[in-house]
């Protein structure tokens, strides 16, 4: 609705209540189905950083907490979690239909791409120079992650657990999966439950 004017009988003060700013989100269909190509093209050692960098500060299409949030649920789900959350996004703004076109969008080109490669890389695996590269590609991937994760750490500060909370259940799950490597399914039932449980108390009135 247009912008709403009330009056103020005791004081004859008037407040006029600003229209909400238009949230920016895909145009079209077309627009979603590019931005994920290009996107996903630009995922090279790993998604998680492009995609946080153009959906969140580029796009604007999601806000730091609700790609945290839409984050969690695709790491849970079953699938690559960059995936899941491209349905997630494309279902948002345009159902199921933006939710398939989104998942065509990142995975048609970079499928083509990967096949391409998959020739060349069964004729040149044995080069040390082809698996040194690969060796430094991991390192960058693993450096992006990184960044992002300490980029959206911020984010914890408005998080219904508190800092406590995050950091006590942040430091087992390193431990579980990095050092202890225990499967990701038994750490996701146990120290995700657990701050499920908190949060729905703290979230209960």
């Amino acid at each position: 609705m247009a912008a709403a004017r009330y009056r103020v009988h005791g004081d004859n003060q008037a407040m006029i209540s600003k229209p909400a700013e238009k949230r920016p989100q895909p145009e079209s269909l077309t627009d979603l189905f590019v931005s994920f190509t290009l996107l996903a093209l630009q995922g090279f050692g790993g998604v998680l950083a492009v995609v946080q960098r153009e959906l969140v500060e580029k796009k604007r299409w999601m806000t730091r907490d609700e790609f945290i949030e839409d984050w969690a649920v695709a790491q849970i789900m079953p699938g690559p979690n960059v995936v899941n959350l491209s349905l997630m996004v494309g279902g948002r703004y345009f159902g199921l239909k933006g939710a398939l076109v989104a998942l065509a969008g990142m995975l048609t080109v970079p499928l083509v791409i990967v096949l391409m490669l998959a020739l060349l890389y069964a004729n040149f695996s044995d080069h040390p120079n082809v698996a040194g590269a690969l060796r430094g590609m991991g390192v960058v991937a693993a450096g992006l992650i990184a960044a992002t994760g300490f980029k959206l750490a911020g984010a914890l500060s408005k998080n219904i657990l508190g800092w406590r909370i995050c950091l006590a259940l942040i430091v087992p799950v390193f431990v579980a999966i990095a050092l202890l490597r225990l499967p990701l399914a038994w750490v996701l039932l146990v120290l995700g439950g657990i701050g499920c449980v908190v949060a729905f108390k703290r979230l209960k009135p």
